[in-house]
């Protein structure tokens, strides 16, 4: 199964993707640092370096899958807010692609600000164009009447490519990744083929995390922490735990819990140390302020931020439980973002954090990858097992053992 990358980043779609049984034919990418990123990781040949607007289409066929991330600027709530107004918007060239190639199934993510209310008709249109990319605007005709036309266009003739399109605002938490990330995933299928979608559904829950730290302990036993060391229970989180037990009984939750960064990065040698690992640096001058306190070493990281002009913002840090923090390492935001181990990223601490703040995490990644491939009927049929449930398995594992962090060191 053949798919195409646009907005490519350092990969992480790509990877999950790869992960769950696709494979790359092109990766289209603007910067400089993650083209050598994926070229690392990829194969090199299949990486085009420059802007969307020179990559030649025409010259791919038979491409089944287009996915990438498009731009998230003009609707990220740290932004300029312009959307359509901003030239950094690439929705028009991503619909280009559907348009061009014709794929049996494409996935874009963005910003949670995509849906913001003020965006709710470019946002609209935007649905609309991936659902009808043959029914193109005209000569000096706007978006908006463009928009009206796509709102009416069970009334005319349309004959062209149409896709069942759906969007989903995820938590990258729900599903096991160590962050509470909410991103905005469009999929869409061919509407000829009649492929069934649905997201996956949610593995992990924060009731879990809860339960597991404060009703049955089991948390703090598996980490081994002392009683002395656990953060102290104020009043509100007793009077959670209460309406928990509450509504559970003598019965777990039944998701798994939400992975947290210490889930994540127990076996990481401390960064000051002679380690070996080439990624994982100390650097130093990490402190707090209004709006910037570092996330708790015992629950999911806050989202993983780019930051602007390739300086990541001040959430890139650990805040542990004797109220220290230091900047996270690249390799412990590899982790985070559930990168491979090995997975490479090019380029100094500040370009490295953009890149891996820009990126899908690749086990969310992976799992839109599985049910899609799943769907398309592309997996080995001798292999049984539910691919929800198998999925869920493989990252449990890797998440929880981390076994390519040894051949590192």
């Amino acid at each position: 199964m053949k798919t195409l990358e646009i907005f490519s980043g350092a990969g992480g779609l790509a990877k999950g993707l790869e992960l769950s049984g696709f494979e790359h034919t092109a990766f289209v990418e603007f910067n400089k640092h993650a083209c050598e990123s994926l070229s690392e990781n990829f194969d090199p040949a299949r990486v085009f370096f420059g802007d969307i607007k020179d990559f030649d289409l025409d010259s791919l066929e038979d491409i089944d899958i287009v996915a990438g991330g498009p731009p998230c600027q003009p609707f990220s709530l740290g932004g300029k807010h312009r959307a359509e107004q901003d030239n950094r918007d690439m929705f028009p060239y991503a619909i280009r692609a559907i348009e061009k190639l014709a794929p049996k199934a494409f996935v874009f993510e963005n910003v949670k600000g995509l849906l913001r209310q003020t965006f709710s008709e470019y946002f609209e249109y935007i649905i609309l164009r991936l659902s009808y990319p043959d029914f193109m605007a005209g000569n000096n005709v706007n978006w908006k009447s463009h928009l009206d036309e796509l709102r009416n266009i069970g009334r005319l003739s349309y004959a062209g490519k149409k896709y069942n399109v759906q969007f989903k605002l995820i938590n990258a938490a729900d599903y096991g990744v160590p962050q509470t990330r909410e991103r905005v995933v469009i999929v869409g299928t061919r509407a000829d083929i009649s492929l069934p979608w649905s997201f996956p559904i949610e593995t992990h829950s924060e009731d879990r995390l809860l339960w597991d730290m404060y009703v049955t302990g089991e948390y703090w036993e598996r980490h081994k922490v002392h009683k002395l060391l656990r953060p102290d229970l104020d009043a509100l989180l007793r009077e959670r735990i209460s309406r928990l037990t509450d509504k559970y009984g003598m019965f777990e939750p039944e998701l798994l819990p939400w992975q947290t960064m210490r889930d994540a990065l127990f076996d990481m040698p401390d960064p000051k140390s002679d380690h070996g690992i080439i990624d994982h640096i100390f650097r130093g001058g990490a402190r707090t302020y209004p709006g910037h306190t570092g996330s708790d070493f015992d629950w999911p990281s806050k989202t993983i931020k780019a930051g602007g002009h390739g300086v990541p913002g001040g959430e890139n840090m650990i805040r542990f439980n004797d109220g220290s923090v230091r900047y996270l390492t690249t390799f412990e935001a590899k982790r985070i973002q559930t990168f491979p181990d090995d997975f490479v990223i090019k380029g100094a601490w500040g370009e490295a954090m953009r890149q891996i703040g820009n990126a899908v995490p690749v086990l969310l990644a992976e799992k839109i990858g599985f049910k899609l491939a799943r769907q398309l009927k592309t997996l080995n049929p001798a292999v049984d097992m539910d691919a929800e449930r198998k999925a869920a398995q493989a990252d449990e594992f890797r998440l929880w053992a981390n076994p390519c962090c040894n051949s590192l060191i």
